[in-house]
C-alpha cells in the first residue's frame, strides 16, 4: 500500500523521443494516482553528446543510462523511463528493471527519400545509400540485399529525417514505435517483415529502471506493467545476456505468446551478412529466462560464440 504523499522524481533523457516517453508514463501514473505528484528531471547522456561516431566503435555498456543509473544511486530520481532496447542486460549493482511497458510494434520501418516513393526493399536500385547506426538491421539487410549500400547516419530521429529528406541517403531505417511514439506513422513507407529483419531486444516496450528493494516506487510501477510484454522481453533479454552481445552487436529477436506459449526466434549474423545463424524455442511464458538461455545456448553450439568474437575483434581494431 503506497502512502507516502512526498513527489516522485522521474528521471529522463532530454531527447524528444525520450521526453515523449517519459511524459506518457508521467501521465499514465498521474491517472493511477491523481493525488501523487510527479516531477521530471531530465539530463543529457554519453551517447546524446557523442554524435560523430559510431554506436558500436563507442561501445554501449551504459551508453543512454549511465548518468540517469549514476542519478538514481545518488537519490537525486526515484526511477528512469528507457527505451527498453537501450537497457543493458546487467544492471548496476542496487538497480533493477522494476516494470515493463505494454509494448507497440516492434518490427522496424523503412522510410524512403521523396523519389523513392514507388519503391519497397525489394526494388530499391542497386548501389541505394541506405542509412543505419544499427549493426543488427545492417547485417540483416546485407544478408537479404548485398546489391545495397549502407552507410551509419546518427543523431535524433528529425536529424536522421533531414539528412535523408537533403538526399544524403536514398532510404533510412528507424524503429516503427519511435515513429509512432511521435505522431511521424506517415514516414513509415515499409514495415520490414521479420523474416527479413528480426526486431532488437526489448524493441517497442519501455523499461523503468529504479533502485532494488524501493517498496514504494516497485508499487507505484505495478500499475504500468503488462506481464505478457514483460515475459517476451525477459526471454529476449536473456537470450542477449547469454550471448553477452550488447545492443550495438548484430542479435536480432522476435517473440509472442499464444495459448500460453511463449514463442522466441533468435539470430546472430556476421557483420558483411553472409553468415547467418537462426533457431526458435518455445515453452510456457513463466519460463521465459530459460527459454532465452537455451535458444542462446543453441545458436552458441551453431556459431554464434565464433561469430561475435569476429565482430567484437573488428569493432576494436577500427
Amino acid at each position: 500500500m503506497v502512502v507516502s504523499s512526498r513527489a516522485i522524481r522521474i528521471g529522463s533523457r532530454k531527447s524528444q523521443l525520450a521526453l515523449v516517453q517519459t511524459y506518457w508514463i508521467q501521465e499514465q501514473l498521474q491517472k493511477h494516482y491523481p493525488d501523487r505528484q510527479f516531477d521530471v528531471e531530465t539530463m543529457s547522456t554519453q551517447g546524446d553528446k557523442i554524435l560523430d561516431v559510431a554506436l558500436a566503435k563507442i561501445g554501449d555498456k551504459g551508453l543512454f543510462t549511465k548518468e540517469l543509473e549514476t542519478a538514481m544511486l545518488q537519490n537525486q530520481v526515484d526511477f528512469a523511463v528507457h527505451s527498453l532496447k537501450d537497457l543493458p542486460t546487467n544492471l548496476p549493482d542496487g538497480l533493477m528493471l522494476g516494470c515493463v511497458t505494454e509494448r507497440v510494434n516492434p518490427a522496424d520501418a523503412l522510410v524512403v527519400h521523396e523519389k523513392h516513393k514507388d519503391k519497397q526493399l525489394d526494388t530499391l536500385a542497386e548501389g541505394s545509400v541506405i542509412g543505419t547506426s544499427s549493426l543488427r538491421r545492417l547485417a540483416q539487410l546485407r544478408h537479404h540485399y548485398p546489391h545495397l549500400t549502407f552507410k551509419d547516419v546518427r543523431g535524433n530521429v528529425n536529424t536522421r529525417l533531414a539528412k535523408l529528406d537533403s538526399g544524403e541517403y536514398d532510404a533510412i531505417i528507424l524503429a516503427v514505435a519511435g515513429l509512432q511514439r511521435l505522431d511521424m506513422s506517415d514516414r513509415i513507407h515499409q514495415v520490414i517483415p521479420d523474416d527479413i529483419s528480426l526486431h532488437a531486444v526489448g524493441q517497442g516496450a519501455l523499461g523503468i529502471e529504479c533502485r532494488t528493494g524501493d517498496p514504494e516506487i516497485l508499487e507505484l510501477l505495478k500499475a504500468l506493467e503488462h506481464p505478457e510484454t514483460r515475459d517476451r522481453c525477459y526471454a529476449e533479454r536473456a537470450f542477449l545476456r547469454e550471448l553477452e552481445g550488447g545492443c550495438q552487436v548484430p542479435i536480432g529477436v522476435n517473440t509472442k505468446i499464444e495459448n500460453n506459449v511463449l514463442t522466441l526466434i533468435g539470430m546472430v549474423a556476421s557483420l558483411d551478412g553472409k553468415t547467418l545463424i537462426k533457431d526458435t524455442i518455445e515453452g510456457e511464458p513463466a519460463q521465459a529466462e530459460s527459454l532465452g538461455q537455451t535458444l542462446a545456448t543453441r545458436l552458441r553450439d551453431a556459431g554464434a560464440t565464433e561469430i561475435l568474437a569476429e565482430i567484437f575483434a573488428e569493432i576494436q581494431r577500427q
